[in-house]
């Protein structure tokens, strides 16, 4: 269990939901952010803008799935479930459609089970591997199921055309790890197209064992 309650962690639904949103990792009503309870779980609302949340309003689901209170749940609760439901450690999940993420997808990722190849440590240390899964509508089932198999492998999955997922113990810390994924892509979108850059550009073996050993990368 994270610790926090009920009153907190709404608070920092909102609280992150603005950060995204004011730095442009979000635009209009896309992008939802996920939290556990020990009676189920707390949800940003159906077309919300994660820029204007109101505590009061996120909704809250009950572990048999119904809707327990606040505003009409987000439809990708299904997809943030198929998370929470193999992966007791989590207990925060976040999505946003963010723009170098989404462009990634366009443009053609690294490598269908890593996105982007190990470009910075942090990336390697914060974020690890990233898988791509291709187009589905949203709220397709699909989705969903793919990500129950993967929950506990990795620490989140970019949607083609739809933006990443991320998930970690805290709303806070996923929605770190996805910062950190964008920025990562960012950069792999700047300088892809120079000449010779996608041969030199990844951390070599000895620096990915070296952040294994210290600091239990997973890469």
């Amino acid at each position: 269990m994270s610790g926090k309650t009920e009153s907190a962690l709404r608070e920092e639904i909102c609280r992150v939901g603005a950060s995204l949103y004011q730095r442009g990792y979000t635009v209009g009503t896309a992008g939802n952010i996920s939290a556990r309870l020990a009676d189920g779980w707390l949800i940003t609302p159906t077309d919300a803008c994660l820029g204007t949340l109101d505590p009061a309003a996120v909704a809250k689901v009950g572990l048999d799935g119904s809707w327990v209170s606040g505003d009409k749940p987000s439809k990708t609760l299904t997809l943030h479930r198929a998370v929470y439901d193999n992966n007791p450690n989590v207990h925060g999940v976040v999505h946003t459609h963010s723009t170098h993420l989404v462009a990634l997808t366009l443009a053609g990722v690294w490598q269908p089970d890593d996105v982007l190849p190990p470009l910075t440590p942090y990336h390697v240390m914060k974020v690890g591997h990233i898988p791509l899964i291709s187009y589905h509508r949203p709220g397709d089932p699909a989705v969903a199921a793919r990500v129950a198999t993967l929950a506990n492998d990795v620490r989140g999955v970019l949607l083609a055309r739809l933006g990443p997922v991320v998930w970690e113990d805290s709303v806070s810390r996923a929605a770190y790890a996805l910062e950190e994924l964008e920025e990562t892509a960012k950069l792999w979108m700047m300088l892809k197209d120079q000449a010779g850059f996608a041969d030199r550009a990844s951390l070599d073996e000895a620096a990915l064992t070296e952040l294994r050993d210290a600091f239990k990368a997973r890469w």
